[in-house]
């Protein structure tokens, strides 16, 4: 499986904080934030009614009025977002059958169910094509057919992992010969159903979120789109095309704990990550950074950083780790995309971002996560953490070229 090496020759974004990769980038070196009030639905019964909602998004500028009948709010973040890495890749060279697309799904066209839902309630009837794109494929298909990509095609549903996950399954379609490009990534649309059960969970901080801070009490929803090419290393050099990683490996497991809580002592998501680095033909003294998952709430952080000690010992004190979801909110189904965009340009750039709301942490997160301001620093090497719900957890290891 590991006979090809394959190369991230496009990227595209569309979320909060960045429209494209070059606004993203500068947010992120910027430390903005991409939180605020809610106005996509009516928060006045929740705890919490702030989110990382995408502001001043016209669809009309982007698409027709037709198209815009059968594509969702998460649809069309994938498709604007493809198109920026497909720009950037020019992979239209290659024959379609050669290219796969693979994407990670969360809620999809909640958004656009909740409102049939509320039609027939209030009015009897509504529109049938408001649940087409409550199918967890169905983003996967209209990229798909936005580009004529006709190779191997599929979507990965591991709650807030899955776009992570469909990086790592789209390398793997690289290596064994199936695919000699795979669009990779994820989409993720705010709705109530899923903005609520959170709330239920008591999961939500009312305030933006602190990952790894002594005062951390929940996550901030978010949302938005990040989109990966991933080539063949060799066709990639040839093309002559700018190629802004190496994509090394991949760990993949599952805790078989808890449907909500990770494991308490970390084990698991420590040999997630030591998978990952072995496979990627590393060691843990090479990695210069580690994006983590980091969602903010008690639990969550602890057994990260409790995972991270597992893995790099003393070592682990010295290594920068920063939180992204503290900038741009836990995006859900496309939370591992958008991360691993962000682990990328830092290599790109030579930057870690910070984690912003961190003011101390405490005696179960006590490492270095960058906090409030980016920090210049040379990196070679980074891993990019998504731990999920249900214990679905994956771990990516990008090189710099």
């Amino acid at each position: 499986m590991r006979s090809k090496r394959v190369a991230v020759t496009g990227i595209g974004v569309f979320c909060s904080i960045g429209k494209n990769v070059e606004e993203f980038t500068q947010s992120l070196r910027e430390g903005r934030t991409g939180f605020g009030p809610i106005t996509l639905f009516d928060t006045s019964k929740y705890p919490c009614k702030i989110g990382a909602e995408i502001r001043d998004y016209r669809p009309e500028k982007f698409f027709g009025k037709k198209e815009l009948k059968r594509l969702s709010r998460a649809d069309q973040f994938a498709l604007i977002a493809s198109e920026e890495a497909v720009k950037a890749s020019k992979i239209h060279s290659y024959p379609s059958e050669e290219v796969g697309v693979c994407l990670g799904a969360g809620a999809g066209g909640m958004s656009e169910a909740e409102t049939y839902h509320r039609e027939i309630l209030l009015k009897g009837k509504s529109k049938p094509s408001l649940l087409w794109p409550f199918i967890p494929s169905f983003t996967t298909d209209r990229v798909a057919e936005r580009f004529g990509f006709s190779g191997p095609k599929f979507t990965v549903t591991t709650a807030c992992s899955s776009s992570a996950t469909a990086i790592g399954y789209g390398a793997d379609l690289i290596r064994s010969g199936k695919s000699k490009v795979v669009l990779c990534g994820g989409s993720e649309a705010l709705s109530e159903l899923t903005f609520g059960g959170f709330n239920s969970l008591k999961a939500m901080d009312p305030s933006p979120c602190k990952p790894f801070d002594r005062k951390r009490a929940g996550m901030s929803l978010g949302e938005g789109a990040g989109i990966i090419i991933l080539e063949d290393f060799d066709e990639a050099m040839k093309r002559g095309v700018k190629s802004y990683a190496e994509f090394l490996g991949y760990g993949i497991g599952g805790e078989a704990y808890h449907i909500t809580a990770p494991e308490p002592s970390g084990m698991r998501e420590a040999r997630i990550m030591r998978e990952a680095i072995e496979e990627g033909g590393i060691t843990p003294s090479e990695v210069d950074y580690i994006n983590a998952h980091g969602t903010g709430t008690p639990l969550n952080d602890k057994v990260e950083t409790l995972s991270i000690k597992s893995v790099f010992g003393e070592r682990a004190y010295s290594i920068p780790i920063s939180s992204i979801k503290s900038s741009v909110g836990h995006c859900l189904g496309s939370a591992g995309a958008i991360e691993a965009i962000a682990s990328i340009l830092c290599m790109v750039h030579q930057f870690i971002p910070p984690t912003l709301n961190h003011q101390e942490g405490d005696e179960d997160c006590d490492l270095d996560y960058v906090p409030g301001k980016s920090r210049e620093m040379e990196l070679e090497v980074v891993l990019s953490n998504s731990f999920a719900f249900g214990g679905n957890c994956t771990t990516l290891v990008f090189r710099k070229i």
